[in-house]
């Protein structure tokens, strides 16, 4: 995923957590080599947009009035879950979600964490759990005024209070750093959102929010302030090029050129898109206008292959067009411009010497047809699912070696999960 898109065939030197070489390597250089014959060695795929706590609704069979709309999906399922978390919830949950991550190859996530119950202090056991499972990760606590103003202004105390840790605090420094979030934005007034970017001008950080996801958000900002969601995004401040916009569902033409005149960028969740039933954002003219898009899941679909292909096969689909999007297009969402969002370009998404070792070896066997230089980016974007993952390293650490999480006690994980998924159920009625 170099800037020339190459797939190629040699080795990769690691050295001191960063790429040293990419072709023709002498392999008596190395302490340790990893046999990769057959495979496919890749950057570690990059989540945009995720919420690592809704891994706890994962098969849960809600027993509510069925939702008909996006507001209800977030009042009787989401609300309800984040409204019961305490700190130690959190932080199982997130272990939970980082372990699948790495099953699925991803090594560098952006999430947002909600927690409206327990606000003071947990990022801290969010980020923990991400420094024990070992992946690179950009965090921020969402701020919400889904009640009272008060609950908002506790969330940006919370993004302040990480975001002053993260600058003293060299531990986390290396893998995990902290980014601004706001809830969307008919649970955010303008004062909201305008502290929201000074924090992050503050702290020189991006801003990730929630924008057009549901037709309310639309609705709402025509209604109290006469202007639609990216327009008032823009005459409050927002739109910058920190700024990061999950979903942009409901967005027209104007709005778009709006977010490209602002170099502000998306990221695209398509499974939560489909699993919610809010539409699908307009990707190809974003991929027109040259917007940077970014793969992300906003939900508790965190097998990023599945990811990759909803995006390769829903964006055909509604063009009408096989040719619509490309495997290589659909791979750089998912990994080089992905970086591209959070500013890690010049350190992760890509095999570049000088770059942090952030890789994934796929084991594709056995195949039905031979792998080749040529078809490498189809076999990964139409066949390769997180079973494929053998390998994972982050900063040229091993995560993962041939199938075995080594950071992890991965039964001692699922246990703690799945009891507390219990508890959380029993709680919610389910």
């Amino acid at each position: 995923m170099d800037q020339n898109r190459r797939v190629m065939e040699g080795s990769v030197l690691v050295e001191d957590g960063e790429i040293k070489q990419v072709g023709d390597i002498d392999g008596d250089r190395a302490d340790k080599v990893i046999d990769a014959e057959g495979k496919i060695v890749m950057p570690g795929l990059i989540c945009a947009f995720t919420h690592p706590y809704k891994i706890l609704l994962k098969g849960a069979s809600m027993k509510v009035e069925p939702p008909s709309d996006f507001t209800q999906i977030l009042q009787r399922v989401w609300w309800p879950l984040d409204e019961k978390l305490s700190k130690k919830e959190i932080h199982i949950s997130t272990l939970s979600a980082c372990l699948e991550f790495m099953r699925t190859g991803v090594t560098f996530f952006a999430g947002l964490h909600s927690s409206q119950e327990s606000i003071g202090k947990s990022l801290d056991f969010v980020a923990s759990a991400i420094e024990k499972a070992g992946l690179r990760a950009i965090i921020g606590f969402e701020a919400s005024e889904r009640h009272t103003r008060a609950e908002g202004a506790r969330g940006m105390k919370e993004n302040i209070r990480f975001l002053e840790k993260c600058q003293k605090s060299s531990s986390l420094e290396t893998k995990i750093n902290g980014m601004v979030g706001l809830s969307a934005s008919f649970m955010s007034s303008n004062e909201l959102l305008r502290h929201g970017k000074r924090v992050a001008n503050r702290f020189d950080v991006p801003v990730a929010i929630s924008a057009a996801e549901g037709r309310v958000d639309l609705y709402h900002n025509l209604e109290e302030y006469g202007k639609r969601t990216i327009e008032r995004f823009r005459d409050e401040g927002l739109l910058s090029s920190n700024t990061i916009l999950g979903h942009c569902v409901h967005v027209d033409d104007k709005e778009l050129s709006m977010i490209e005149k602002a170099g502000a960028k998306v990221a695209h969740d398509p499974t939560s898109s489909l699993l919610n039933a809010t539409g699908i954002a307009p990707v190809l003219k974003m991929k027109e206008m040259d917007i940077p898009v970014g793969l992300g899941n906003d939900d508790y679909i965190l097998d990023h292959f599945e990811n990759i292909r909803s995006l390769y096969f829903v964006h055909k689909g509604m063009a009408g067009d096989p040719r619509a999007i490309s495997p290589v297009e659909a791979l750089e969402m998912a990994t080089i411009r992905g970086a591209e969002l959070y500013d890690m370009e010049n350190q992760v998404g890509s095999i570049e010497p000088g770059k942090q070792a952030d890789i994934i070896l796929i084991d594709p066997n056995p195949l039905p047809t031979p792998l080749l230089r040529g078809n490498a980016m189809d076999y990964v974007v139409k066949t390769v699912s997180k079973s494929d993952v053998e390998t994972i390293m982050v900063g040229g650490e091993i995560l993962m070696r041939s199938g075995n999480v080594k950071t992890l006690n991965e039964q001692k994980t699922m246990k703690k999960s799945r009891k507390t998924a219990r508890k959380i159920w029993k709680e919610l009625g389910i």
